[in-house]
């Protein structure tokens, strides 16, 4: 990366505010020893957690504390590591919540605007670039993956690492943050859309780069949303290939949502790896299936320059008539916290 076309990380450290009625929040009383004790994958509460986190990720700092203490994690440790350079289309913003005693930390990526996503899809570097990376079985065979996803993983990553590495000493992830109770013992990678990108990649590396491997030994799990392809058919099979990447990258999918079906196969081959669930809505009992075969990318450009149609067809409701194959109408993130959602459960709003 050429550090003289990019710009320094920013940071922002906040206290997130206590909600007031305890009768309605924490939503979760106990969501720090659920993350600390999950043994199924996926965890129907933890991805809920993350589905609303992924979400309230495209907001600032104050907020997304705020949120993460409503859902249980009070008292907060909260980091923002940004990195911005339109010129090389890097758009990378993630945030870090550490759980006041210190032994939780997530690792939120912040997606692409629902609104602007066609725009993404056009303009960030689709071409895949090849790279030697070290995914077992192979050890450091080279693979091609998306470029614009390696590059905006790559602008923060060392600062994540510094963080992270912080949080196993028991250290405050945020700077001057002071000592932490207890050091890191599970951390949980999540984000939508370009977020889930980034949140898979990441994965990649921390399981394959022999530096990460203090860090790669607490990583719990990683939830997606709406993410798309992130390299070639040859590097997710080698992904799948590995037990952690294969069962613990877990990813969701409402719908016909464009996103997982892109880049297009006219951008070259990609594919999926991971472990993939679809909601498919049935009036008010919609269900998430477990697909045993991956979404597959877009073949027909012309659905890629349609799919706009879909949102313009669902506000004016002729949705019926038309039968759109992707939407971005259902990549709206709002769609995976309502779909995922336990019955019985609280929002984030305490209703």
């Amino acid at each position: 990366m050429n550090t003289d076309h990019c710009t320094a990380p920013s940071y922002a450290e906040l206290r997130p505010l206590k909600p007031t009625r305890t009768d309605t929040f924490p939503v979760y009383p106990d969501l720090v020893e659920t993350l600390l004790t999950a043994h199924r994958y996926p965890d129907h509460d933890v991805a809920y957690v993350m589905a609303v986190l992924s979400a309230y990720a495209y907001s600032d700092p104050q907020t997304v504390a705020m949120v993460m203490a409503r859902m249980g994690l009070e008292d907060n440790h909260c980091l923002m590591v940004a990195e911005h350079v339109d010129v090389l289309f890097l758009t990378s913003t993630s945030y870090l919540l550490q759980s006041k005693d210190g032994r939780v930390v997530i690792l939120c990526y912040r997606g692409t605007p629902p609104t602007s996503v066609i725009t993404w899809l056009t303009d960030l570097e689709i071409d895949p670039v090849r790279l030697a990376m070290p995914v077992p079985p192979d050890g450091s065979r080279e693979y091609s993956v998306h470029a614009g996803f390696y590059r905006n993983v790559r602008s923060t990553r060392y600062v994540l690492e510094t963080a992270l590495t912080d949080a196993i000493e028991g250290r405050s992830v945020q700077p001057d943050g002071g000592s932490m109770p207890n050091g890191m013992e599970a951390l949980y990678i999540t984000g939508h859309s370009l977020g889930a990108a980034s949140a898979a990649m990441l994965a990649v590396m921390l399981k394959t780069e022999p530096e990460f491997e203090p860090i790669a030994q607490r990583l719990r799990a990683v939830y997606t949303f709406g993410g798309p392809m992130i390299g070639s058919p040859e590097f997710a099979k080698a992904c799948n290939e590995d037990e952690f990447l294969r069962k613990k990258v877990i990813r969701y999918v409402y719908a016909n949502d464009i996103v997982p079906q892109v880049p297009p196969h006219a951008s070259g081959h990609f594919a999926h790896f991971g472990t993939e669930y679809q909601y498919k809505p049935a009036g008010d009992h919609g269900r998430w299936h477990h697909n045993k075969q991956s979404r597959k990318q877009m073949t027909n450009l012309v659905e890629l320059v349609t799919t706009p149609l879909s949102f313009l067809a669902k506000q004016i409701r002729i949705t019926r008539d038309i039968p759109f194959h992707a939407s971005i109408n259902d990549h709206l993130p709002q769609y995976y916290i309502d779909a995922l959602k336990p019955r019985g459960v609280r929002s984030e709003f305490g209703d």
